[in-house]
């Protein structure tokens, strides 16, 4: 049965653009930044993943008929991002203007931000744990009766694959992120920051993965439901 991964995925999406596009505006004008604009951008995206994210984590399975294994894979990743990017606003509301402010403001937000890293890399191993999951036990697949992703129910792998590459390389970027932060204050150059750049692509495009799958997902569920009743 169709679960929150609609809207969570288009959630997602957003907020991994979001926080991309806004680490690309500090780097080359951070005065260009507007902390409250942000602070409501994330906290209304982090309201919606940590509540669909709590509610399925509780609820197990949370489709009568759905697969226990989407809570894990959706609820509880969706409720750990929901929660940074509620403090990432909160933080924004209180001390953006401040961070803008400093006389360096990449040390001050390196010292905000370096002691999540060792969380957000934790995260990252879960999402590459997911993805080693996703393959070898064929997950994702949709069923026949959903339109355009059950025209690939024949072969599971093919979704398996894909939805395990878009966890995977969020992964990645996670596993990078305390990296990028703790070279914020060195002064690399951030054309030649390799780590950040890495992280930012594979936030930038799995951002618009999931964006533009959840989006395609609320017609595809509805479909499911509609061909199941």
């Amino acid at each position: 049965m169709p679960t929150y991964n609609t809207i969570m995925s288009v959630a997602v999406g957003a907020g991994l653009i979001g926080l991309v596009w806004l680490a690309r505006d500090f780097r080359k004008d951070p005065q260009s930044i507007s902390p409250a604009g942000w602070a409501l951008n994330f906290g209304a995206l982090g309201t919606i993943l940590t509540l669909t994210g709590a509610h399925m984590t509780l609820t197990w399975p949370l489709a009568a008929g759905g697969f226990p294994f989407d809570n894990i894979i959706f609820g509880e990743t969706s409720l750990g991002f929901g929660v940074l990017l509620l403090f990432a606003a909160f933080a924004l509301w209180r001390r953006g203007d401040a961070i803008l402010a400093a006389e360096n403001p990449r040390e001050a937000v390196k010292a905000l931000v370096k002691p999540i890293g060792v969380f957000v890399f934790g995260l990252g191993l879960g999402l590459l744990g997911i993805a080693v999951a996703g393959v070898k036990y064929q997950l994702f697949a949709a069923p026949p009766e959903e339109p355009i992703s059950g025209a690939f129910a024949e072969w599971p792998l093919v979704e398996a694959i894909f939805m395990s590459g878009l966890i995977a390389l969020v992964g990645v970027g996670a596993l990078l992120f305390p990296f990028a932060v703790n070279r914020l204050g060195r002064g690399v150059r951030a054309g030649r920051d390799w780590i950040a750049s890495v992280t930012g692509w594979v936030w930038g495009i799995t951002g618009v993965a999931f964006l533009l799958f959840g989006a395609m997902n609320f017609f595809t569920h509805i479909g499911l439901i509609v061909n199941t009743m």
